[in-house]
Order: structure tokens, then sequence, then C-alpha cells
């Protein structure tokens, strides 16, 4: 029951949403309605129990396909980045102005449904349904409120997407006629039985969707334009969890229906992902737009994370699991940040601002936790979950290169390191100019966000276990699924 009431809420709450032409009523309302939905997720949390994270209904049973929606611990650990991140991002972005507003909030509710449904589903059919009603709210969000090149940044961004769905669907449809009672069900998906060869050509189908959406290079294109140009709110949204969709569809079901393609071509993604995260740091490094910075710096971080699981063990895939929620709150944190520099100067060239700290010390302090959490410092958040990747790197028995790939991801970490203390130094520290010596803190609605983070990083980063052990059985069985051929 708690999967539907959390698809339900946002649903409900975005097509009513619509309705409301009050600008101040239309923010409102979308904020308890992700408020609700939030505390419905932890709920499920504090229970545990499995007879209330299923629910099944009649669908279109002429095609095999039910409404069935379940939740195991990556989907809990998932669904709970999804429900905290729209309240964050809600409440931190409170005072920006858009137009037609209602409609705004309303596309905002509905992309988080199709999210949530995306990492509850049990059903190919309805995970490919909830697969494009999380997009379709981001391609208006995007087109609409967007910036000056918002048309044909969008439109880069459908054709993309489109290309990896489209490949997608024709991937689910094959396995569908291959099982042996001809089900979307994903317990049918698992029994299906594929030979090598088929196995290695559907695994390209699956993948290129998946990794357009984390994004892999060369994949990518479309990631940095889009984040520029969307209004930061949906940015949010993109960055912090919609490229977990790719990291999920992944782990939910390339590796179990397809993993002698796992094995085949391991190398090559491999070799993609570090590719990806040297290139991407490099170019963070030369950035002056602070969108554009933590755009590639995203990219970097993904592909450390199709690195790990694609090492096959079982340190990489738990630390996968806890890094997807970890790099979900620390980009939303960051991108808070970027919000409240664009609206308090009108612009994000790190050139033209400086001394900040001296006129703003607590959004300072607070970006610093969240910058150091984001490189991995010992004892923040992420450290637990790129440590445990680098292990499970470090140790991997299913290629030959494990070191030369530890060493090359290293580096990228080391360059993560080196681009987000030279953003800080620039846009924090040194003196002020004609831009910046007015400067105000930031608010209480942003810094309320801002302090929940760098709670969650804190606590997360003492106390790892609360992720660790909602993920464990299901890094169990994943890995389990590697291994049969």
């Amino acid at each position: 029951m708690i999967p539907l009431l959390l698809l339900l809420f946002p649903a409900v709450g975005g097509l009513a949403g619509f309705f409301i032409k009050d600008t101040s009523k239309a923010r409102t309302w979308s904020l308890w309605f992700s408020i609700v939905t939030l505390a419905t997720s932890i709920m499920g949390l504090a229970l545990n129990n499995p007879a209330i994270l299923h629910f099944d209904a009649v669908w279109l049973p002429a095609l095999g396909s039910s409404f069935s929606l379940m939740m195991d611990g990556m989907s809990q650990v998932l669904c709970l980045l999804t429900t905290l991140a729209f309240p964050i991002i809600f409440i931190a972005t409170y005072n920006n102005q858009y137009k037609n507003a209602q409609n705004f909030y309303a596309l905002m509710l509905l992309s988080q449904a199709g999210l949530i449904g995306v990492f509850v589903a049990a059903d190919a059919l309805l995970f490919y349904f909830f697969w494009e009603l999380a997009l379709i709210p981001a391609y208006f969000l995007c087109s609409i409120w967007g910036g000056e090149r918002r048309i044909a940044v969008t439109f880069k961004f459908f054709i993309y997407t489109f290309v990896g769905s489209l490949l997608m669907l024709v991937a689910l449809v094959y396995v569908y006629l291959r099982t042996p009672d001809h089900s979307f069900a994903l317990e049918s998906f698992y029994n299906v039985k594929l030979d090598y060869s088929t196995q290695n050509w559907l695994f390209w189908l699956f993948f290129v969707a998946f990794a357009i959406k984390m994004p892999i290079f060369p994949l990518h294109t479309w990631q940095p334009d889009t984040y520029e140009q969307s209004p930061t709110a949906v940015t949010m949204v993109l960055s912090g969890i919609m490229v977990k969709m790719g990291v999920f569809g992944i782990l939910r079901w390339v590796i179990p229906v397809v993993p002698s393609g796992l094995w085949a071509w391991g190398d090559t993604v491999s070799s993609l992902a570090v590719i990806g995260m040297i290139y991407a740091s490099l170019i963070a490094l030369v950035q002056d737009d602070l969108k554009r910075f933590v755009a590639y710096s995203s990219i970097a971080h993904m592909g450390l994370m199709c690195l790990a699981i694609f090492a096959t063990t079982n340190s990489g895939l738990q630390g996968v699991m806890i890094q997807m929620f970890n790099h979900g709150i620390n980009i939303i944190g960051l991108w808070i940040v970027v919000n409240q520099i664009e609206q308090q100067f009108g612009t994000r060239r790190m050139s033209e601002l400086g001394g900040l700290a001296q006129k703003a010390p607590d959004l300072a302090i607070l970006l610093v936790v969240i910058a150091l959490a984001n490189v991995a410092l010992p004892l923040t958040n992420a450290f637990v979950g790129e440590f445990m990747m680098f292990t499970g790197i470090f140790t991997s028995t299913a290629t030959k290169y494990n070191v030369p790939l530890t060493v090359a991801a290293g580096v990228s970490v080391i360059l993560s390191a080196w681009y987000t203390l030279n953003m800080i130094q620039k846009v924090f520290f040194g003196n002020t100019n004609n831009l910046t010596v007015s400067a105000k803190d930031i608010g209480a609605g942003g810094k309320f966000a801002l302090v929940v983070l760098v709670i969650l990083i804190v606590v997360i980063g003492f106390y790892p276990s609360l992720m660790l052990n909602i993920t464990k059985s299901t890094s169990e069985f994943i890995l389990s699924k590697m291994f049969t051929q």
C-alpha cells in the first residue's frame, strides 16, 4: 500500500494543482503535498513490513501486464531521496518567480510521481510507462521556463531520451515475447532463458537507454546544456534524482535479465566510464559558469558509479546504492547555493564573483561542508560510498584491468578536489567587488534546506549503517544474478 500512496499523493496534487490560479496558493499546495509524500516514505521505512511494501492490481491482463508495485532496499532508498528532495527544492526556491506558476508546480509534482513509479514498478510495461511519465513533465518544464536557448536544448534532450526510450521498449518487448508465460512481470523477466549471443545485443539496447540518462560518455552531451538552460529547481530534479533512473535501470533490469552482456562488455563500459570521469573533471576545471561546473562534476560522479557496478563485487554494489542517495543530497545542496547566488546577483560566472564569505558567512560555511562532502572528505556521507566503490573496483576479478581502472578513477577524485576547492576560492574568498560588496546572507528558506542536507551529510558520514542495512539484501540478490548465466 505504501508504494501506491507514494504515487497517488504527488499525482493527485499535481493534477489538482493545474486549477489553482493563485501563485502563492499553488506554491504552498505543492509544498504540502511533497511533505505528505515524504512522511509516507518515512513511515514505510519505519514500519518495514513487506505486506505494506507491495501492491498488485489488474491493469492489462490481455497483455500479461499488471499494476504491480514493490519496494526493496534499493527502491526504499531512492524513494526516500525523491520524497526528501522535492520539499527541499520547493523550500529552497520558494521565492523564485515563475510565469503561470501553478502549471510549473503541477508539472513538478507529476514528475515526482513518475520518478517514484520508476523506482517501485515491478512490471516491465508499467516501468516503461512511468519512465516516460517522469520525462514528459521535464520536457515542458525545460522548454517553457528555461533560458534563452531552451528550445534547441530541450529538442536535443528530447532526441537523446526518445532514442533511448525506443531502444529500451524494443528490448522489453523482445524479452516479453521470450517469457514462458508471456508476462511483463519482473519475476517473469528474471526467469527468462536467453542464449549468450542474444544477451550480448540485448545488453546494448538496455544499456544505451540507461547510459543516456546517467549520462555516460559519449552519450552525455545533452546534459550540460540542459542543466544550464533549465530553471534551477528543475535542474535539481534532473541532477539529483533523474540521473539515478539510469543507475537503477542497470541494477534492476540489465544485470538480472542479461547477465552475460555484463561479462561480455564490462571492460568496454568500464573504459567509457573512466574516459568520461577524467574528461568531465578536466572540463569542470576550466568552467566559469557555475551551472556547467556542477553539471560536469555530476558526470564524473556518475561515471564512478557505473564503473563500480561493472566491478561485480558486493562492496562496489553497496557503495553504488548508498552513493545514489549521497550524490543526490550533495548535488542538490550545490544547486541550492547556485540558485541563491543567481537570484541575488543575476550571474553565475565565477569571474564576476568573489569575497562572498565576508558578506554571507552562513552560506559560505554550509557550502564548504557540502562541497567537501561532494569530494568525499572522511566523516562525510560520500566518503563511505566512494571508499566502498573503490574497494570493489580494486578487488574486482571481473577484469584484469582492475588496478589501472582504480588508478584512473583515483585521478578523477584528485581532479574533483582540485576544481571544487578552486570554485570555493573564486566565489567565496578573496576580495569583494562592485557586485558582491553589498551581498546579503542566505535567506531563511535556503538556510533551512541546506542545514537539513548538512545534517544528513554528517549523520550518514558517522553512521553509514543507516543506509547499508537497508540495501544489504538487495545488493546480495543483484550480485547473485551477476553470476547466473
